[in-house]
């Protein structure tokens, strides 16, 4: 399996829903940067369930760093951290070992593993491995804010509810770190809310829209062609559960632009400083971040397990069935998807920044 992503600096994910840990190793940071469990607990908290438009699946996530970090400080050796799952009830998926979960991996997951995969709560597949994540982009996160680069995403939409866009982004991405709902506007959120718990009492699930702003980073970061920013920001972005569609900028409204509407103008800032008038590019030319707030907008799909029933294939007879699934799940899984997408938008970046800057760049 290909669990790492990266290249000076990687991550690794190991472990399954059900198993008794999970966990990640990151690989190439830097001596001297300040880790704080403080923060790892903080970001770990805002993917968490969050009352009844959650899963009752309840996991504390206390976590434990077993390598790579001295008197609070990584060492630059590579840095495993480890998270037992405490809240499995493994019973809940043993009256549907055989049947296959629409919307789930459990059909491919058979096709490349042969039945030899961990299928509990859907093993290495499940949207538990994203907790690791969180904790690794915690760690690089929190470095990246002290070389002045922010990032922070909101529930854009969500059940046909929309939130008012990105105002004041400095201001917007430091409320949006407060909050386990990410909407902006709280009268949108209240409505967002509403519709999840509708789902939720039809026995079904809703989706939406991620929107991400990332300022504060330095133009000339990122390659041309296989190696663009966009390149590798999608590439980490789609390695979430459920993620289905990435655009930046404008994205695919540019399709319906012309070529003067599209170009974003170069201006002068107040300083002197190179800048656009517009940011329909979303911070990205050529595959190089031109020193714009970078824009990225995510496509979450509904959450696949849903406790109405749905037309399935039992997988050892070879007959048809149907399943109503039991256990705990998520109506929606767009509120606590958001800190995965930041934390994965904060690893993507690290790696890009020392590929470019080099090792030492977020000591």
């Amino acid at each position: 399996m290909k669990n790492t992503m990266g290249s000076a600096l990687t991550l690794t994910l190991f472990g399954e829903s059900h198993g008794a840990e999970i966990g990640a190793v990151l690989d190439g940071l830097a001596p001297g940067i300040e880790v704080s469990e403080e923060k790892i607990s903080e970001w770990l908290s805002l993917r968490r369930p969050q009352g009844a438009v959650s899963t009752a699946r309840r996991e504390p996530d206390p976590f434990r760093i077993v390598s790579g970090v001295h008197r609070g400080k990584t060492t630059g050796t590579p840095l495993c951290l480890l998270i037992p799952n405490v809240g499995q009830r493994s019973s809940d998926y043993e009256s549907e070992d055989f049947l296959l979960r629409p919307g789930h991996a459990d059909f491919t997951a058979q096709m490349k593993y042969h039945g030899y995969q961990d299928k509990r709560g859907g093993g290495h597949f499940s949207g538990r491995i994203t907790a690791p994540i969180v904790a690794a982009g915690a760690i690089v996160g929190e470095a990246l804010k002290k070389k002045g680069i922010f990032i922070g995403t909101h529930m854009l939409s969500c059940a046909d509810v929309r939130d008012r866009e990105f105002d004041s982004l400095r201001e917007d991405i430091a409320a949006l770190s407060k909050k386990a709902f990410p909407v902006l506007s709280e009268e949108r959120a209240k409505e967002m809310e509403e519709k999840i718990l509708e789902a939720k009492g039809r026995g079904d699930s809703v989706g939406g829209i991620l929107e991400s702003a990332v300022i504060g980073l330095p133009a000339g970061v990122g390659e041309p062609w296989f190696d663009s920013l966009e390149s590798l920001l999608s590439h980490g972005l789609f390695s979430i559960p459920a993620v289905k569609g990435v655009e930046f900028g404008a994205g695919f409204e540019m399709a319906s632009l012309t070529g003067l509407c599209a170009n974003d103008a170069f201006v002068l800032d107040k300083n002197g400083n190179v800048c656009t008038e517009t940011n329909r590019n979303g911070g990205i030319n050529g595959g190089i971040s031109n020193g714009m707030p970078l824009v990225i907008r995510m496509a979450v799909k509904p959450t696949p397990t849903v406790s109405a029933p749905q037309k399935t294939v039992e997988w050892n007879t070879r007959t048809e069935s149907v399943l109503s699934s039991g256990g705990r799940h998520d109506p929606c899984i767009v509120h606590r998807a958001r800190i995965v997408a930041d934390s994965i938008i904060a690893l993507v970046l690290a790696d890009a920044l020392t590929v470019r800057f080099g090792t030492d760049y977020l000591a």
